[in-house]
């Protein structure tokens, strides 16, 4: 009647409601739905950014077809996450996009004759003879992300996906939440210089809030965070405002007031006393796994390490390599892109550390660093990964669309914020189940490539099977381009010059031994 009214009273202004009225019809419908976060948040005018990603295929083939990058575009890692997140087919036509003859251009290798019967369950057992409860791990897990970096809706789908697809969450450094909880996925609890949930008042490791923690039948192992991949030996601080009374609660600090993570730990100083360390939080935590989390830096301190485990005996149960192309809500630009090593050389060098002792056996290694994709999981494990860890990949599934306002509380998604009208738009039961059918098409996608090299398990690809293209005219096996130790070389010896350099230079007792010129 309103309506009728107003026509017959303003007929010049009838366009108006032609216009107006279908749009608050979409808006209330974008209210409501449950599939995407920007259009909850940001209702009709989230529809701009449908258009322009329907638009997307008919600009690429235009700047394809007339050159005008001068190369094909690459697919894009994002919109393969978000195919396999949704449930849509992933295939790609036409072949590879890539530049083949570009030096940049890498392969995995196939066989002749297939195993299409390869085990469908590729899963790896985490756990040295020091270990009373040894850790089933899915070949690719949640990489670290802490509760305040993102929201509670993020964390709270992040771990029910976990729980429907059998893999596990690693908390981040930020403590063990409710959200972590709540919905029963395993959990990896990872402790930073901060202790955050496991600290003393003035910042010190807590044993016995440790122990009451770990050994939450949830939580499947601990891990030690020594440094991350983009800022490495830089700690970090999340300022007072953000510190909400949630937040101060899970990290045992005072709300509103700035929460510091030290660049450096408090508990040890020295390779043998980080490994008294993981022997101590493994037997407060029940008998569970413990690891260590880092970017390599100076090569000859992560061989300091395994050296005191030589020497002590004390033995870690894995190795988490970070690389330095991994991502963060915030970090200083210097840091992020000039300091620590990427994943491919510090992967390599923890590799042939541990192999060089003769503890690659005993002791896992898994891969940090921009993995997204079955052939990524493939790659690294023939460089000696026993598994890998993602985060932007299930920030994607999540509905990341990676509008860089991670730092500044307002993520337009609901994933990396605190405020309450922002993570509405993150509908948890919906984004969980992405979270697991992106991690299901991953591992089958994993599954698919071992079939094709002719294996039985991610774990028998070696470095061999990864090529590289030099230039135009020369390709290379990996293990022609960088050195890889036999079993238990570096102890008798006779290695690489530039390893057993690395090697000789370690120093059990010592981090702050330098490399000699």
């Amino acid at each position: 009647m309103v309506l009728v009214l107003f026509a017959r009273s303003h007929p010049h202004l009838l366009w108006l409601l032609v216009v107006t009225l279908p749009l608050l019809a979409v808006a209330l419908v974008d209210l409501v739905q449950s599939e995407h976060s920007l259009r909850r948040n940001f209702p009709a005018s989230a529809h701009i950014r449908w258009f322009f990603e329907w638009l997307r295929p008919f600009l690429r083939a235009y700047i394809v077809e007339s050159n005008l990058e001068g190369r094909p575009f690459s697919i894009d890692e994002r919109s393969l996450v978000y195919a396999r997140a949704k449930g849509d087919v992933d295939a790609h036509p036409f072949g590879t996009e890539l530049d083949v003859y570009s030096g940049e251009y890498e392969w995995l290798a196939h066989s002749i004759a297939p195993n299409p019967h390869a085990p469908k369950d590729m899963r790896v057992v985490v756990g040295s003879d020091q270990c009373a409860k040894p850790y089933s791990a899915s070949r690719l897990n949640i990489s670290a992300m802490s509760f305040g970096a993102l929201g509670a809706n993020a964390i709270e789908a992040l771990n029910k996906g976990a729980e429907i697809g059998g893999f596990y969450h690693d908390t981040g450094e930020g403590g063990l939440s409710p959200y972590h909880l709540k919905h029963g996925g395993d959990i990896v609890w990872e402790l930073g210089s901060g202790y955050f949930g496991a600290r003393t008042e003035d910042g010190r490791f807590d044993a016995d809030k440790f122990r009451d923690k770990a050994q939450n039948d949830q939580v499947k192992m601990t891990e030690i965070k020594l440094s991350q991949g983009a800022k490495p030996g830089h700690g970090g601080m999340l300022p007072g405002p953000k510190v909400t009374p949630e937040i101060a609660k899970t990290r045992d600090v005072t709300e509103g007031e700035d929460c510091l993570s030290p660049p450096g730990h408090s508990a040890f100083s020295t390779p043998k006393e980080l490994l008294e360390f993981a022997a101590k939080m493994r037997d407060l935590s029940g008998g569970k796994p413990v690891g260590i989390k880092l970017c390599v830096g100076f090569p000859h301190e992560l061989m300091a390490v395994v050296k005191a485990m030589l020497a002590t005996g004390i033995l870690l149960d894995f190795i988490v390599i970070d690389g330095a192309e991994g991502g963060t809500g915030a970090a200083p630009t210097e840091l992020s892109d000039r300091v620590g090593m990427p994943l491919r050389e510090g992967l390599i060098i923890a590799r042939n550390a541990l192999v060089g002792a003769g503890l690659k056996g005993k002791i896992r290694l898994a891969a940090s660093g921009k993995v997204t994709s079955g052939a990524a999981i493939a790659m690294n494990a023939a460089l000696g990964a026993d598994w890998c860890n993602a985060a932007r990949g299930f920030m994607f599934s999540l509905g990341c669309v990676q509008s860089m306002k991670c730092h500044t509380d307002l993520c337009p998604t609901g994933v990396a914020t605190q405020s309450p009208a922002r993570q509405r738009g993150l509908v948890v039961p919906e984004k969980a189940e992405r979270v697991a059918r992106f991690h299901k098409s991953t591992i089958n996608a994993l599954h698919e490539i071992v079939v094709a090299a002719g294996l039985d398990s991610p774990s028998d690809f070696q470095p061999g099977h990864l090529r590289q293209r030099i230039n135009v005219a020369e390709m290379k096996q990996m293990n022609e381009i960088y050195p890889f130790v036999e079993d238990g070389e570096l102890i008798a010896g006779t290695s690489h010059d530039t390893l057993r350099r690395w090697w000789d230079a370690a120093d059990p007792d010592s981090f702050r031994r330098r490399m000699p010129a």
